[in-house]
């Protein structure tokens, strides 16, 4: 029961005094009280049969008072209610929930379609076409991941939502201020002093209203103890003392990262599997933390994380064999370049041996024809090739596929919908991976990927005018919502966001909207700006 306090943090434990200590030595939880038999924890606990009950009843009771569900002589009412509703005679009035509960005698929830409509709330990121893309901006309610590599803009994005959030509601933020807790370099205040004098918008709004460095307070958490100590005790203080309206983390993975080693070391990965164990069950409780604030006090959460490369055992890239789930390795090395270690050790148990390689295993294990079936066909010129074995025959000469699909639950198919990275079947660029795993993946409920390229050029200062040299010119920088509840997905395009922005932005996921950084804040590229700069 040592979560109990958490999930109900009203309920009233002084009368169960004499249970609760049995019942957190044996570690059990809110939910196992709930749908474990009374019996069974009666003989882990030693406790009275009647006693456990008791304990339950009230708990479930609890619950149900939460979420508005009606108990008892209620649920009763409400089926007399429903029938004598069906008769064409008025509900009883005492059916009718005031506030925001629903209005019907029909519903049991605390919340109305048209109560949460009118509850939820974007932040602007101060351009238009961003928002479009985003759906509006940034929701409150939710927790929001930006991710991307160095210097893709990540802390750029959250600089900007901190001043944005300060703005009234009529020009996109909600009126409130901003905390910012960084785990790594601390808060950059000449930035923001540099988007205040640079940024058009906040020039021409009234200085009342005018976003202020006194209304951003921000804290630092060196290491995993001192974060959840501020996040448990002194984060919800300070949301409901001065109406914070935006809560961003910066960056989520670094203290995780610190204290959860997946050394190398043979003598260290003894214990790799329970530290990963643990290193779960804290990114879970930081879930659930940052959902409750975001969802009782009905603010946004914007958590910025790292990503990691992947990588396979040897092998030269190859883009095409890379990217799209379905092309095989026959012509590449058998790793197929880029691989995270998580896939890789799902993909190794169910692999399957055809002529020497390892492949993997299509939806039927009939589809892969015998080796006498396969050496067969092939000529005298693949014979001679040492370590190029033959395709099977639902693989055509150039790697795709004909018919289904191979392994559709595996990690390395799966991830391309929730990483951002990976969905391009041609994309010439390295791939990536969000730290801190599934797990994390699903306790958030919107991913935006910022992605970047360098753009090449002729130097100015290096080489003649017959052999200009090509060097390095600048960035180019790229958001894609990989997810959210709140707006479409965007495609795998980049080289044409430019020319398709203007569709993206109306929201139909057509691509990813390339973006710059200037003075004052992050805005988006259109195609007659991109011109210019090219």
């Amino acid at each position: 029961m040592t979560d109990l306090l958490r999930v109900l943090p009203h309920f009233a434990v002084g009368q169960y005094a004499n249970l609760i200590p049995a019942l957190e030595k044996q570690k059990i939880t809110t939910s196992e009280l709930l749908v474990l038999d009374a019996a069974e924890i009666r003989k882990r606990t030693q406790l009275p049969l009647l006693e456990i009950k008791r304990l339950r009843h009230a708990v479930l009771n609890a619950l149900h008072a939460d979420l508005g569900v009606p108990t008892g002589a209620k649920q009763h009412d409400v089926r007399r209610g429903q029938t004598a509703d069906a008769r064409g005679a008025p509900p009883p009035a005492a059916l009718q929930v005031q506030g925001t509960r629903a209005e019907t005698g029909n519903s049991m929830l605390k919340h109305t379609h048209a109560s949460l409509v009118g509850q939820s709330r974007t932040i602007t990121t101060l351009d238009d076409t961003l928002d479009r893309a985003l759906g509006g901006g940034i929701p409150t309610g939710y927790i929001t991941e930006i991710t991307g590599e160095s210097g893709a803009g990540k802390t750029q994005f959250l600089l900007t939502l901190l001043l944005a959030v300060q703005l009234p509601p009529e020009l996109g933020g909600l009126g409130r201020p901003a905390l910012y807790i960084s785990t790594e370099a601390p808060l950059s205040t000449r930035r923001l002093s540099q988007m205040l004098t640079a940024n058009p918008l906040f020039k021409s709004i009234d200085k009342d209203f005018r976003p202020s460095l006194d209304n951003i307070i921000s804290t630092a958490t060196p290491d995993l103890e001192s974060q959840d100590h501020i996040l448990t005790f002194q984060v919800p203080v300070e949301v409901e003392r001065r109406n914070i309206g935006l809560v961003v983390l910066d960056s989520v993975a670094a203290n995780y990262r610190a204290e959860f080693d997946r050394s190398a070391d043979p003598l260290r990965q003894q214990g790799q599997a329970f530290n990963m164990g643990a290193r779960s069950t804290e990114l879970v409780r930081l879930g659930m933390q940052l959902h409750e604030l975001a969802r009782k006090h009905n603010l946004a959460v914007v958590v910025a994380n790292q990503v990691a490369d992947r990588f396979g055992g040897g092998g030269s890239k190859t883009p095409s064999s890379l990217t799209f789930p379905f092309r095989h390795h026959y012509a590449a090395s058998p790793a197929g370049g880029q691989e995270s270690p998580l896939a890789k050790r799902s993909r190794a148990s169910a692999a399957v041996h055809v002529v020497g390689a390892t492949v993997e295993p299509s939806s039927s294990v009939a589809d892969l024809v015998p080796r006498s079936s396969v050496e067969d066909e092939v000529d005298e010129d693949e014979r001679t090739r040492p370590n190029i074995p033959p395709p099977p025959e639902w693989v055509d000469d150039d790697g795709m596929p004909k018919g289904p699909p191979p392994a559709a639950l595996a990690l390395d198919h799966q991830q391309r919908w929730f990483t951002g990275w990976g969905d391009d079947p041609y994309a010439d660029y390295s791939l990536k991976t969000p730290s801190l795993g599934l797990v994390w993946t699903t306790q958030i409920a919107a991913r935006i990927a910022l992605l970047k390229r360098p753009a090449y050029g002729p130097s100015k200062y290096i080489g003649d005018e017959d052999a200009p040299v090509t060097t390095l010119r600048s960035w180019k920088r790229w958001m894609k919502i990989v997810f959210a509840p709140h707006a479409p997905a965007s495609g795998h395009a980049l080289e044409e966001a430019s020319e398709q922005h203007s569709g993206a932005s109306e929201g139909n996921g057509s691509g990813a909207v390339e973006f710059e950084v200037t003075m004052g804040g992050i805005r988006a590229v259109t195609q007659t700006a991109g011109n210019e700069s090219s």
